[in-house]
C-alpha cells in the first residue's frame, strides 16, 4: 500500500537546513581545537591551524546568514502555548513514544531548541565581530576581547550540547530524517507527533483539490 504523504519541508529549505548544518560541523570542530589545546589537531579541518583562523569567522558569518533566513521563515510558529507546556511537563511520557497534547507544526522541544539557538547566535555573532583579527579587534580593549572570547566559548558550548540533544532526537522519533532529506513526513507520522499541524495541512490539501476541481470544471 502506497504511503500518504505531506510535505513537511521545501527544497529551498531544506539546502539551507544542511547549508547552517555543515558550518556548525566545521565550527564546533575548528572552535574546540583553538579552546583546548588537547584537540588543537582538529585545526587540520581547514588544513593548517593558520587558515582555520582565517576561515573560522568567515564560516561563522555563513552560519549566521543561515540562520537569519531560517529564523524568519519559522519565527512564527514557534512561540510557545499551554499545548507545549503540556508537551514539556509529559516528557518522560514522550519518551516513552506516546505524545501528549494537540502539537502544531512544532513541539515544546523543538520550540525550546530554536529559541535557544537564536540567542546563542546572537551571543556568538557579537562576540566574534569583537574578537575577529585583524578586522574589528582594534577596535576594543583587551579586557572587553578577553570577555568577547570567554562568551563565544560558552556560547559555543552550549550550543553544540544543544545540537547533540537535536540530532539525538530526530534519530529517536522515526521519520524526523525523511523530513529534512527528502522534505516529507507520512500522515500518520504527522497525525501521532504533530496532530494539530496535520489537520491544518489535510484542511489545506483538501482546499486546494477543491480549487483545482473547480478550475477543471
Amino acid at each position: 500500500m502506497k504511503e500518504k504523504l505531506i510535505q513537511r519541508y521545501k527544497r529551498s529549505e531544506r539546502i539551507n537546513h544542511w547549508i547552517v548544518a555543515v558550518c556548525f560541523m566545521l565550527l564546533a570542530i575548528s572552535g574546540l581545537a583553538f579552546f583546548y589545546p588537547a584537540f588543537f589537531w582538529l585545526t587540520g579541518v581547514f588544513g593548517t591551524p593558520q587558515l582555520a583562523r582565517i576561515i573560522h569567522p568567515f564560516v561563522g558569518v555563513v552560519m549566521f546568514i543561515g540562520f537569519t533566513v531560517q529564523f524568519f521563515r519559522y519565527w512564527k510558529y514557534n512561540f510557545i502555548d499551554k499545548e507545549d507546556i503540556k508537551w514539556m511537563k509529559s516528557v518522560k511520557t514522550v519518551l516513552k513514544g506516546h505524545e501528549t497534547g494537540d502539537i502544531g507544526k512544532y513541539n515544546g522541544g523543538q520550540k525550546g531548541m530554536f529559541w535557544l539557538m537564536t540567542a546563542c547566535m546572537a551571543v556568538l555573532l557579537c562576540t566574534g565581530f569583537i574578537a575577529w583579527r585583524p578586522y574589528f579587534a582594534e577596535m576594543f580593549p583587551i579586557p572587553v576581547i578577553r570577555l568577547a572570547l570567554l562568551f563565544h566559548a560558552w556560547a559555543a558550548l552550549i550550543l553544540i550540547a544543544g545540537i547533540i540533544v537535536h540530532v539525538y532526537a530526530a534519530f529517536w522519533v522515526k521519520g524526523t530524517i525523511r523530513a529534512m532529506v527528502e522534505g516529507v513526513v507520512t500522515q500518520n507520522w504527522a497525525k501521532k507527533h504533530h496532530p494539530r499541524w496535520y489537520r491544518e495541512m489535510m484542511a489545506k490539501n483538501a482546499e486546494a483539490e477543491r480549487e483545482k476541481g473547480n478550475k477543471s470544471s
